[in-house]
């Protein structure tokens, strides 16, 4: 059952499973898209089939902006994760885990260094490591202080990062971590190519992760 939420700060859909586990997670888009987009409803449905409740939702910056990247919205935006997962909590008896694609999976990595009891465990999808062409560049300088278990899913052919340099920037990270490489996979992820593998092998590894 997928309901639509639009109140109270939070714009976005909810995928009640038929058989829930208590657990849930909540899944925002990056900076050029929105909570429809075709990586976050595939994940929410294959999530919602392994138990797990899930929100995918949108950021602040898209909800003011129906197009455009986020300008100087980083702190409402990591208010908005703040939001989402506040209000999923009060919608299971279980866990609630973070996550979210390139942008927003930045912006839930940098409010779970800052709020430790954000989640016991994020889903970090495309995690933009650097800006494409720039490898000196790294948004890394909050590694050291990310406490919450963190799989990330990584295309091999990703312009923001290598597979490598992934590897080696979640050195930096003290908490348990996993990369999954997704080969042949650029900053989207899903293709035509792997629409019906990649979702359900997302959510089998993650339910394996935190489990």
């Amino acid at each position: 059952m997928i309901e639509a939420v639009d109140g109270a700060g939070i714009r976005g859909f909810v995928h009640r499973p038929e058989d829930p586990i208590g657990d849930a997670i909540v899944l925002t888009h990056g900076a050029g898209s929105n909570c429809r987009s075709p990586l976050l409803t595939a994940l929410a449905k294959e999530f919602c089939v392994a138990g797990f409740a899930v929100l995918r939702y949108d950021l602040p910056f898209r909800q003011l902006r129906p197009t455009g990247p986020p300008i100087r919205s980083a702190d409402k935006d990591q208010q908005g994760i703040a939001q989402a997962v506040e209000w999923m909590k009060r919608q299971v008896a279980g866990r609630v885990f973070a996550g979210g694609h390139s942008y927003g999976g930045r912006m839930t990595t940098i409010l779970a260094t800052l709020q430790a009891e954000l989640a016991p465990g994020l889903l970090l999808l495309s995690y933009p490591l650097h800006p494409p062409k720039a490898p000196t560049q790294l948004r890394t300088g909050h590694f050291p202080n990310l406490r919450a278990p963190a799989l990330f899913v990584h295309g091999t052919r990703d312009g923001f990062g290598t597979v490598d340099e992934m590897s080696e920037a979640l050195k930096l990270i003290p908490a348990n971590t996993q990369l999954l490489p997704i080969e042949s996979a650029g900053h989207e992820l899903l293709s035509k190519r792997n629409d019906d593998a990649l979702p359900p092998l997302i959510a089998q590894h993650f339910t394996r992760f935190v489990s």
